[in-house]
C-alpha cells in the first residue's frame, strides 16, 4: 500500500536501527508532544505479553535491551509516500503495567528530545569575550553526537562583553542557560527533528513569525472542512508594557526606559494591546548592571513575549488534513469568520499515533483579531 499513513521506528544504544518485528507487532500507540517553550517529549506505548514456552521467565519485550533507558529512539511517519522524521529522543523512563485480563499489560516508554542530554550536567563556566550569539553557538557544537545543526539568529542588540569590565559566567546546565541567554530577547531554544533521520535542527532565536504558511485549517467549510473542531480564547490581561529607569553601566547616566508596542511580525489587524490601550498592564523593569542598549532590549523582550493575547485551541485528523502540522511555524485558518482567520502561530502540537487513526491536537497564537490577508490558501 503506497498511500496513507505508516510509521517507522529505529532504536538503539548507540546508532537506532530499525526495530525488530517482535516489537513493531506490539507497538500500540505513539504520542508526540511539540512546544516552543519547552521539550518536546514522546510516549510510546506498547502491549506486553508471553507467546510460548521461550517466554516462560519474561516477556521478550521486557527482556530486550533495545527498551533500555538512554537508548535513542527515532520516529519515522510516512505520509503519502512522503517520510517525515516525527521525532528523534532518549528513552527516559518506562512503566510496566501489569493486568489480569489477558492482552491488557502495557509497556510505555518516555523518550524526551536530545536537548534532556544538554540537562545532565551542572557546570560553573565563565565564557570571556563572547557574546549570546557565540556562546550558544558554542555549546550547540558540542553535542554534535546527536546531529545537531545549529541555526542562531543574533539579537538586534548585541553587546559583546569586554574581559576587563564583564565575563558572562554560566551557573547551571547547558540548556538552562541556553534558556536563560534566550529569555533576554524573547527568544527561545528548542530542538526539531531533521530535516534527515539522525539530524536535529538547533534553533536559538525569535518565534518564526514569518515565511509560507502550512496547509490552511478549514472550519465549517462542507466537503473542505479539515479541522474536527477549534475553539478560541481572549485574554485580554495578557499585553503589558514596560517603563522604569536605568542607570547606565558605561555612562553612570541615569536614563528612561519605555516600551508601547511588540516589535515581533503582526499576525492581527486589531492587536489586543491597541485595542484596549487603556487598560493594557504596566510593569516595572528592574535591573542593574546593564548598559542603555542592553535595557531597552530586556523591557522590549517583556513587552513582545506578553502580547499573544488570543488563543485557539483545536484537533484535526492527519489523513483528512492530508499534512503533518508542524509547530513553531505559521498556518492560515479560515472559515471562522474575519475575526479569527488568517494567519496564526502554531505554539503547539501533539501527534497521537495508533493502528487506526493518527490525531493532532494544536494550540494557536497571535496578538489579536482581524485578518491582515484578504485570502488564506488553501
Amino acid at each position: 500500500m503506497l498511500f496513507g499513513i505508516h510509521l517507522t521506528l529505529l532504536i538503539g544504544p548507540t546508532v537506532a536501527v530499525p526495530a525488530p518485528p517482535f516489537v513493531i507487532e506490539a507497538l500500540q500507540s505513539a504520542s508526540v508532544s511539540f512546544s516552543d517553550d519547552g521539550q518536546s517529549a514522546c510516549q510510546i506505548t506498547f502491549q506486553v505479553g508471553r507467546g510460548g514456552p521461550l517466554d516462560a521467565l519474561d516477556s521478550p519485550l521486557l527482556s530486550t535491551p533495545l527498551l533500555n533507558v538512554f537508548n535513542r529512539v527515532i520516529l519515522i511517519v510516512t505520509l503519502n509516500v512522503t517520510p517525515r522524521v516525527l521525532f528523534d529522543g532518549i528513552i527516559t523512563d518506562w512503566q510496566y503495567s501489569p493486568s489480569m485480563e489477558p492482552g491488557q499489560s502495557t509497556l510505555t516508554l518516555t523518550v524526551e528530545d536530545v536537548t534532556v542530554m544538554m540537562d545532565r550536567e551542572e557546570k560553573s563556566a565563565e565564557h570571556p569575550a563572547q557574546d549570546e550569539t557565540i556562546i550558544a553557538l558554542k555549546i550547540i557544537a558540542s553535542y554534535a553526537q546527536f546531529g545537531l545543526i545549529p541555526f542562531v539568529i543574533p539579537p538586534l542588540v548585541i553587546d559583546p562583553p569586554i574581559p576587563i569590565e564583564r565575563i558572562p559566567v554560566q551557573q547551571g546546565t547547558d540548556l538552562q542557560f541556553l534558556r536563560q541567554l534566550a529569555a533576554r530577547y524573547a527568544y527561545v531554544f528548542y530542538v526539531t527533528p531533521g530535516p534527515a533521520p539522525f539530524t536535529n535542527t538547533a534553533y536559538w532565536g525569535p518565534p518564526i513569525r514569518v515565511g509560507v504558511p502550512q496547509r490552511a485549517l478549514s472550519v465549517n467549510l462542507g466537503g473542505e472542512t479539515n479541522v474536527d473542531r477549534i475553539g478560541f480564547r481572549f485574554n485580554s490581561l495578557q499585553p503589558t508594557t514596560v517603563s522604569g529607569q536605568i542607570q547606565d553601566r558605561t555612562t553612570n547616566a541615569t536614563l528612561p526606559v519605555q516600551t508601547f508596542a511588540s516589535l515581533r511580525p503582526p499576525l492581527a489587524a486589531f492587536p489586543a494591546w491597541l485595542v484596549n490601550l487603556p487598560n493594557v498592564r504596566r510593569t516595572q523593569l528592574r535591573a542593574s548592571g546593564l548598559n542603555a542598549p542592553q535595557a531597552f532590549a530586556r523591557a522590549q523582550a517583556m513587552t513582545d513575549s506578553s502580547v499573544d493575547a488570543v488563543e485557539a485551541n483545536g484537533e484535526l485528523d492527519a489523513v483528512r488534513y492530508g499534512d503533518l502540522l508542524q509547530p513553531r511555524a505559521l498556518v492560515g485558518v479560515r472559515g471562522a469568520g474575519y475575526a479569527h482567520d488568517g494567519l496564526w502561530y502554531v505554539k503547539r502540537v501533539t501527534h497521537t499515533v495508533q493502528k487506526d487513526s493518527y490525531r493532532q491536537q494544536f494550540t494557536l497564537t497571535r496578538e489579536g483579531l482581524g485578518s491582515l490577508t484578504p485570502v488564506v490558501v488553501p
